[in-house]
């Protein structure tokens, strides 16, 4: 018996286009939470949803470990949870419906619980813990262990319905942890790694698992959600994340690894250090993440491949400056081209994260982002649209024009939810037409060989198809930001940068 099951509610095959890339990582947050629970001498359980299908796993963990109290902890440094995809709500819900029946009382964390308070305690739970919870979750647990309901109302970070007035309650903010090496290490053995190195060796030759370095994000975009972190920023000290590297190489076996931050390499200080102590410990390992384009000096890049970085995943979002400005990015059109020239000559993988369909978007600004990734050649793109999502001033300018369908319901929806320039089918076929001019670009790669392949139209194929819906799904009234509400949409001829193939 476990005084506490955790467990989290994205299960990899819920969703389509992760399925297909097959990269699944464990809960990393989901294990934090663990691991402070257990350091308090709790007895603690989990059921990892990622690979094990909680329509049917979840009950068998209950009748298993006949949990006092279950906890929905998701997995904050995965950005999937930070999309809020309505089939993970769903899967939320069913927790939470089969844990009440075995008696347990059920609480959760997540940026969906934090932007939806009164929904989640309305279907039933327990509480909502406010943003970053570790701590709010020991306390809160070791109240209800102990039958010490009143003891909810002294714990900060709570959100509940008081039970004789019927009315929500929200405790007092607590403080979020700066000195993040007071947290143990994620617990990682409960769980089940061999089917993590299974799913990756078999797609993709080797095994890539998951660390954090920091938690939060300093810059101000104004279409980025922060329900958890806000706008701080802590960071582990350099030595103790170089030790986690190591025992992730040696002990677990991984051979290269993601690390998960919000944004990483903020501070070049911090950065060298890391390169010092991962070279001292022999603990490179090829690893993935993301950041900026302003914090790929040379510097930092060179101290990036020392300590093991092999690719980097660049917020780009548009290479049009006045998208940029518009999202209040911080950043300008040029400084992207000069990171991928820093990358590039120290052997680091370039790939952009690209926005399109932001208020104020225009043909004219579309191809300015399609010429940018012509001229600089990422080694690979995510593609998206913008997407609403509640806390955001992006979110607050769109709002009225959200109906019934306000998340995605998994990764690859790509649907827009207000009025954009253009229909959905217009930014699908854009998304298609960049992944497919990348991919033939570096088509001898090693991870694009990887991908499944089916016969498909080419790039030049594919373009022509945009330039055709480019006219036939414009939208006649299109949202622009206020700022830009004075300047005409302009829609331009066909650029021959949206005609050609590699050049």
């Amino acid at each position: 018996m476990a005084d506490v099951l955790l467990t989290h509610s994205y299960h990899l095959y819920y969703d389509r286009k992760q399925t297909r890339k097959m990269q699944p990582y464990p809960p990393l947050g989901t294990l934090y939470a663990a691991a402070l629970l257990r350091s308090s001498g709790l007895s603690v359980a989990l059921f990892d949803t990622m690979l094990d299908d909680p329509e049917q796993g979840f009950q068998a963990a209950l009748d298993e470990h006949r949990p006092r109290v279950v906890v929905v902890y998701e997995d904050n440094f995965n950005f999937l949870t930070k999309m809020c995809l309505t089939r993970m709500r769903e899967v939320a819900y069913h927790i939470l419906e089969v844990s009440r029946k075995a008696g347990a009382e059920v609480l959760v964390n997540g940026s969906d619980a934090s932007d939806h308070v009164l929904e989640y305690l309305r279907k039933g739970f327990r509480c909502v813990l406010l943003g970053e919870a570790e701590w709010t979750l020991l306390e809160a647990v070791q109240h209800l262990l102990k039958g010490n309901s009143m003891g909810m109302a002294q714990t900060p970070g709570l959100a509940y319905v008081d039970d004789g007035t019927k009315e929500l309650v929200r405790t007092p903010h607590r403080p979020l942890t700066r000195d993040l090496d007071l947290l143990p290490l994620p617990a990682r053995d409960l769980i089940n790694t061999d089917k993590y190195r299974s799913a990756w060796k078999t797609a993709h030759g080797y095994f890539s698992l998951n660390i954090v370095a920091s938690r939060g994000c300093p810059y101000q975009c104004n279409w980025c959600a922060k329900p958890i972190y806000g706008d701080s920023f802590a960071v582990r000290s350099a030595g103790s994340v170089a030790e986690e590297m190591r025992r992730l190489k040696y002990d677990s076996g991984a051979e290269h690894l993601w690390f998960a931050d919000d944004i990483f390499g903020l501070r070049a200080k911090w950065v060298r250090e890391l390169a010092v102590e991962v070279e001292r410990l022999d603990a490179a390992i090829p690893f993935k993440m993301q950041s900026r384009v302003d914090l790929m000096t040379v510097a930092n890049v060179c101290a990036l491949r020392r300590a093991g970085c092999a690719e980097v995943w660049l917020g780009v979002e548009s290479g049009s400056q006045k998208i940029l400005d518009a999202m209040d990015k911080g950043t300008r059109v040029e400084q992207m081209a000069k990171a991928r020239e820093n990358l590039r000559n120290e052997g680091i993988r370039a790939c952009y994260f690209l926005q399109f369909g932001y208020q104020g978007e225009t043909w004219e600004d579309i191809q300015k982002t399609v010429k940018l990734v012509q001229d600089t050649r990422p080694d690979d793109v995510g593609v998206s649209v913008s997407y609403p999502l509640p806390g955001t001033k992006f979110f607050d300018r769109v709002q009225a024009q959200l109906g019934d369908k306000t998340n995605w319901s998994d990764s690859e929806d790509l649907s827009m939810m207000f009025q954009g320039a253009y229909t959905d089918e217009f930014y699908r076929a854009l998304h298609d037409a960049l992944h497919a001019q990348v991919d033939s670009w570096h088509s001898g790669d090693a991870e694009v060989a990887t991908k499944e392949r089916v016969a498909s139209p080419s790039p030049d194929e594919l373009w022509q198809r945009v330039v055709r819906l480019e006219r036939s799904c414009r939208r006649a009234v299109p949202t622009v930001v206020p700022s830009l509400a004075s300047q005409p949409l302009v829609q331009l001829q066909v650029s021959p940068s949206l005609t050609c193939g590699d050049d």
